[in-house]
């Protein structure tokens, strides 16, 4: 689970758990990150962190919240106080203790919270910006709809870094493995916010697949390249990531599907020799019967 910047994409923590058993789950692997965040924050997430604790903690942390209403929660805009259409404050009851939850955090839990619920774009978002005058609805509904771009973000993670398949075998080695590759896409969007600073435009709005290309063509240059020459170079390879620029996609809408097809082979669960000596013997055993 990572907590990714919304301005310039950067991973900013991220936090693994054991593949069975408790602290499994996203919204249990966020808890161990909470404290990492700032007063003045804004938390944009999908309805799988929607719960009353952490949102009641992340207020305590000065940290705002934009998320997807939670499939579980009933919405009625007849209560509360109106601000609009679909568009109201209510007050949330803080539910009954978790098992998960020690009796000392629940006791610190505020007792309610006013939450404004909004229903535009096919969604119903909560949030804790209660004021309409300084945040709009459709101010929220475009804070949202930016979201997508940690899906974007971590798809450039998995495919475009590689990183869609761990080799490591131990826990603690596939733990350096994924550092590894956040501390490299990190890196990567580093030069790319320089150069997206060169650019005058947003970080985001720079290519990573193209800064990443750039990169590794420039690669053998720059270790070759004399210290008095590099301040040189170094211009020269962001004015060239500078130039590759993302065009303005609004409303961008794809499916989520794979194109290709798996090839209809059977998966390689044994080592390859073990699985060589078998078709060898098979093959021998073949031979030996026209002979």
């Amino acid at each position: 689970m990572g907590v990714v910047s919304l301005s310039c994409a950067t991973v900013l923590d991220w936090a693994m758990g054991p593949y069975a058993g408790k602290q499994t789950g996203e919204a249990a692997l966020l808890w161990t990150l909470l404290d990492n965040f700032k007063p003045g924050d804004v938390m944009i997430a999908d309805r799988l962190y929607t719960s009353y604790f952490m949102i009641a903690r992340l207020k305590q942390l000065g940290v705002d919240v934009v998320m997807r209403q939670h499939q579980t929660r009933h919405t009625d805009f007849r209560r509360g106080r109106r601000l609009g259409t679909r568009d109201h404050v209510v007050q949330w009851d803080r539910p009954a203790r978790p098992a998960w939850m020690d009796e000392a955090t629940y006791a610190g839990m505020p007792a309610t919270l006013d939450m404004r619920e909004v229903r535009a774009g096919g969604w119903t978002l909560v949030t804790s910006f209660v004021d309409a005058k300084s945040v709009s609805k459709m101010d929220l509904v475009d804070l949202y709809h930016s979201r997508w771009h940690v899906e974007l973000d971590f798809r450039s993670i998995k495919d475009v870094m590689q990183m869609d398949e761990l080799r490591c075998k131990t826990a603690q080695m596939v733990r350096k493995e994924v550092a590894v590759h956040l501390l490299a896409y990190n890196l990567i969007r580093t030069v790319a916010a320089h150069a997206a600073l060169l650019a005058r435009v947003l970080p985001r709005r720079v290519s990573f697949k193209a800064t990443l290309q750039t990169l590794t063509n420039f690669f053998h240059k720059l270790r070759e390249c004399p210290q008095r020459k590099l301040p040189v170079l170094h211009a020269t390879l962001l004015q060239a990531i500078a130039k590759l620029l993302l065009p303005l996609r609004p409303n961008r809408c794809e499916p989520r599907a794979v194109k290709r097809r798996p090839k209809p082979h059977r998966l390689l669960t044994k080592p390859r020799q073990v699985e060589r000596a078998r078709l060898e013997k098979r093959q021998q055993r073949i031979l030996a019967a026209f002979a």
